[in-house]
């Protein structure tokens, strides 16, 4: 280890094992990363979920430069700036329903703290104080703060830190190989699954729950496609009982599923939805919570000079990722970029699903431009086998993401369909190397 990288302590990430063979990225352009011997890098992850539109486009980083230039911050609280109104009605244009009122953050975590928040104090102020327990499900992912944590339901993000929000229960997973292996899309079985939902209704009485929390798509738990009818279904429920429905799309929102949300692509509106990455491209630190009018209505409410809401961050719609933001949305309007992984949904599927015959393999699932290969766990050694991949095809060029014994795929929107050729050919002959 050298004193050059001791200092650093990585997130999520072995560093002991990273700091003895580093991994080291120096520049980033289009479809590629470049590392420190100067090799290029297919990125088949968009960065981490984040760079929809490809790496260091032209528009996004003048937005930038001309942003610092002219005002570097600006105070959120009692004071604005033109363009945190204009990037939320943008936003909000793209949202379904009336999903049209926007509260930044700065990262997906914190928009899933503020939208559980929002949650709870919403029910208080029309007078349901005592809908104060939150619903999350097995395998979820909603970030690493306590809130998110609490709700979430991978055990590895758990078990360090103790007993986390009180008040809070999960719904089983979707996760079903025995009858769903190999589904292209949605897979057909599993939409009773969310009647687990009434049984926790049964349990807590529904009257006291505030929120329900899912990913439409389960990304960091290994690319989980919700069964077909299964959001509806929660939708339903959720109404019987007076539950908002919170959908996180941090991974999902801005294009990856074939539409500008998830909702969008499976047909149920959210009560508030939580997003970030693809909202400024990953250039820029950025989340927000878009809420349906109702939701803001309960909240304007008593004096007007009163604050409605007491939550907020120093940097909430911070001017370089608002104009990071508005310029990611400019090019995602300008190359059709927001509904990309519709038209290459079907090609990504026959690809990967080429991989049922490799060994090791035991699920392929895909939406738009999201894939997972789940791998055969080795005997006493759970996620060694997929991140033996991961080497294999970073040192081959081309860099992915693994998740327990899964190989996630998101490839920024502007791939091509010869770089998805190589980003297979070269996974079909890392799994077959791997032992």
């Amino acid at each position: 280890m050298t004193a050059d990288l001791d200092a650093y302590w990585m997130p999520y990430t072995a560093n002991r094992q990273f700091k003895k063979a580093p991994r080291l990225l120096t520049r980033a352009s289009g479809m590629h990363f470049w590392n420190d011997e100067g090799r290029q890098i297919l990125d088949g992850v968009a960065g981490l979920w984040c760079v929809n539109a490809g790496h260091a486009r032209p528009r996004i980083v003048q937005a930038i430069a001309e942003q610092a230039a002219e005002m570097d911050y600006a105070p959120p609280f009692q004071m604005g700036h033109p363009k945190a109104f204009e990037l939320a009605r943008r936003v909000a244009d793209l949202a379904p329903g009336d999903m049209n009122k926007v509260f930044f953050t700065n990262s997906g975590s914190e928009a899933v703290e503020t939208a559980l928040k929002m949650a709870l104090a919403y029910h208080r102020v029309r007078g349901e104080g005592q809908r104060t327990r939150l619903i999350g499900r097995e395998r979820g992912y909603h970030g690493v703060n306590f809130g998110g944590m609490s709700v979430g339901g991978i055990v590895g993000n758990r078990k360090m830190f103790g007993s986390m929000l009180g008040g809070v229960d999960h719904i089983r997973h979707t996760h079903d190989l025995a009858r769903n292996a190999f589904s292209v899309g949605q897979p057909a079985n599993g939409a009773e699954l969310a009647d687990d939902l009434e049984r926790l209704c049964a349990l807590h009485d529904p009257s006291t729950i505030a929120a329900v929390i899912v990913e439409p798509v389960a990304g960091s738990t290994g690319v989980l496609i919700p069964p077909q009818g299964y959001l509806q279904r929660l939708r339903e429920i959720c109404d019987r009982h007076g539950i908002l429905l919170i959908f996180d799309e941090v991974i999902t929102g801005f294009g990856r599923t074939g539409n500008p949300f998830a909702a969008q692509t499976f047909g149920v509106t959210p009560d508030l939805m939580s997003c970030a990455k693809g909202l400024t491209n990953g250039a820029v630190p950025m989340g927000a919570v878009i809420a349906r009018q109702h939701v803001y209505d309960a909240f304007m409410q008593g004096p007007e000079q009163a604050i409605e809401f007491a939550h907020g961050y120093t940097y909430s719609a911070h001017p370089l990722a608002c104009a990071a933001g508005l310029a990611t949305l400019d090019t995602y309007e300008e190359e059709g970029l927001l509904t990309r992984a519709g038209e290459l949904q079907s090609y990504l599927a026959e690809s990967l699903h080429s991989l049922k015959d490799a060994p090791h393999v035991i699920d392929v699932r895909n939406i738009g431009l999201v894939g997972g290969i789940e791998l055969t766990p080795r005997p006493g050694a759970p996620t060694a086998r997929a991140f033996d991949v991961f080497l294999d095809c970073y040192a081959a060029g081309v860099m992915v993401r693994t998740t327990g014994d899964t190989v996630a795929l998101s490839p920024p929107l502007i791939i091509s369909r010869e770089q998805i050729d190589q980003i297979v050919g070269t996974l079909r002959i890392a799994i077959g190397r791997v032992a």
